[in-house]
């Protein structure tokens, strides 16, 4: 069986990292930017199925608003992914989430507050993370240098897509 994830958010979040971190087990500090898109698989065992995640890993560039539909199709489900360290990058995470449901209608998805390694640096406003969770959001913190809570975060969306 076949799932397709997408991942959104906005530029330097950490999309590429994170997807990095839970199909190879690795981190780069080196920042490369995505252009367009980047798909990688990763297999899984859930309850004794195996499971291929292909992941898309989408720009953030705004200039790839018009091509993300196309992206977008076809996804089982998708991240939302924010910086921890830039609470703006919520806000986009947000809106992200508004054309998603648009385009997809409501397929599960989770979001990953990124770099919670950078405790000193953290800007996202707490209580706004437990209002999206009040609201049924699955929020996860998430470090792709450490990684806390990336595995989590995908397995849980591939439960959630079903199987």
């Amino acid at each position: 069986m076949q799932k397709k994830i997408c991942l959104l958010g906005t530029f330097a979040v950490g999309k590429s990292s994170l997807t990095e971190r839970f199909v190879k087990s690795i981190f780069s500090e080196r920042y490369h930017s995505t252009v367009g898109v980047r798909i990688q698989k990763r297999t899984v065992e859930l309850d004794s199925e195996t499971i291929n995640l292909i992941i898309w890993d989408l720009a953030g560039e705004d200039e790839f608003v018009s091509l993300r539909a196309a992206y977008l199709r076809g996804a089982g489900g998708y991240i939302l992914v924010a910086d921890g360290t830039r609470p703006n990058t919520l806000n986009a995470a947000l809106e992200l989430h508004g054309y998603a449901t648009r385009v997809l209608g409501g397929v599960p998805f989770v979001l990953m507050v990124n770099k919670r390694d950078r405790l000193e640096d953290w800007a996202v406003d707490e209580v706004e993370l437990e209002g999206l969770t009040r609201d049924g959001w699955v929020v996860f913190k998430t470090s792709a240098k450490t990684g806390e809570g990336v595995s989590d975060g995908f397995i849980r969306l591939a439960k959630a897509m079903g199987h």
